[in-house]
């Protein structure tokens, strides 16, 4: 199944393979679109500023309230009140999985209403570069304003009180300042970094979401013949719907060099394949055990991605395998994980904090706050942080 770019054409071919549910189709789909048109109509800012709220639901009533009614809901009920065909919900389960680890029944409708839109409105744009350009434009943003960036800077404790808040680095130094956003997971940042008592509010998110699974990446340089001249840049595959949700069973594979070919050498291509992975499967193991099981992991990847492209694996010159271990050594996050997944079936987006903390000048920013995990909420969680400090310093 190929995702189109293009709305009807993604309909139509969706349609081809479940012409019985041709109709439901396009009522599910539009009716995310109702949820995108919502959110595209108004400025989104943070939602726990109150003079913000005010103004907005004054400005745009009709799409304020447009996504309260969206607000509880998963985009799996969303799903069956259209469509019965247990292939095609699945289907719509690896439409969520793919960016949300979990299925549409734990998947906010909103977010999926997000997603599913924005792909056909603008598009899933590459940066020229390779992603480590976002990173960089985002420092030139706050260079550019007179922000510092301290890289290797490793945080070993945050301290809020009344007046402000104190980090303390590695390196034995201590920095000052009225406001803190911490960017760690609200595990590491309550857990390791904050030297208090957890918070009964934190304790409560935690009863209602849990670490979702890290990756286990296989990292290749391939010979250009190796590939198709008209293979995509991104695909999933699952043999068996079954195994979804299981270690290491979807597997997601990226060439960006298809979109960018200025990221390896003339004739060469990038492939980056990853798999959902539990830390528990890559613990207590002796450094010659962790090797081995590491090769037979990547070449189990490889087997699969022989179906789709036979001969790739005699193409390759340079290969890499990063597992759960490597996510929590070289991103700091507790078990290498993507970020919190509900543990039960959740209200929609009700019950996800937002950016404040139970400390007053200490927030949280990233895929453990609203409105949750994949790019474009990263993202929303960003710019509402930054407009609800700058609130509280006016």
């Amino acid at each position: 199944m190929r995702v189109h770019r293009d709305y009807e054409a993604f309909l139509q071919e969706l349609g081809d393979r479940f012409p019985q549910e041709r109709a439901g189709i396009r009522r599910f789909y539009d009716t995310c679109w109702q949820i995108f048109n919502c959110l595209n109509a108004i400025e989104l800012l943070s939602l726990q500023e109150y003079r913000y709220l005010f103004r907005v639901f004054f400005q745009n009533p009709g799409a304020c309230l447009g996504l309260a009614r969206f607000l509880p809901q998963n985009i799996g009920d969303v799903a069956r009140r259209y469509i019965r065909d247990p292939e095609l919900l699945r289907f719509i389960d690896m439409e969520c999985y793919c960016w949300s680890v979990v299925p549409a029944d734990r998947t906010p409708a909103i977010n999926a209403g997000m997603v599913f839109s924005d792909r056909h409105y603008g598009g899933i744009n590459y940066p020229q570069g390779g992603v480590g350009q976002i990173g960089l434009a985002l420092v030139r943003g706050l260079e550019r304003h007179g922000g510092q960036i301290r890289y290797g800077a490793r945080v070993t404790a945050i301290v809020p009180d009344r007046d402000g808040v104190t980090v303390r680095l590695a390196n034995g130094e201590s920095l000052r300042a009225r406001r803190v956003i911490s960017n760690a997971t609200r595990w590491d940042t309550f857990d390791r970094l904050v030297p208090l008592p957890l918070p009964a509010s934190e304790q409560r998110w935690r009863e209602r979401y849990q670490p979702s699974p890290s990756f286990l990446s296989l990292h290749l340089g391939i010979r250009a013949e190796a590939l198709p001249a008209a293979t995509d840049c991104h695909h999933i595959l699952l043999e068996d719907w079954q195994h979804l949700e299981a270690e290491q069973g979807t597997v997601f594979v990226s060439i960006p060099t298809l979109l960018d070919p200025t990221l390896a050498p003339p004739g060469r291509h990038i492939v980056h394949t990853f798999t959902p992975s539990w830390l528990a499967h890559w613990q207590n193991l002796s450094p010659s055990a962790y090797k081995a099981r590491k090769a037979e992991a990547a070449q189990t990847l490889l087997a699969r991605l022989e179906r789709l492209w036979p001969g790739l694996t005699a193409a390759i010159e340079v290969q890499a395998v990063g597992t759960p271990r490597t996510h929590r050594r070289f991103l700091g996050r507790m078990d290498g994980s993507y970020g919190p997944i509900p543990r039960d079936r959740p209200w929609g987006l009700v019950g996800m904090p937002f950016n404040r903390t139970p400390f007053p000048n200490l927030f949280c920013v990233g895929d453990s706050t609203f409105p949750g995990q994949g790019l474009n909420a990263v993202a929303f969680s960003g710019f509402a942080c930054g407009h609800l400090v700058a609130s509280t310093l006016a």
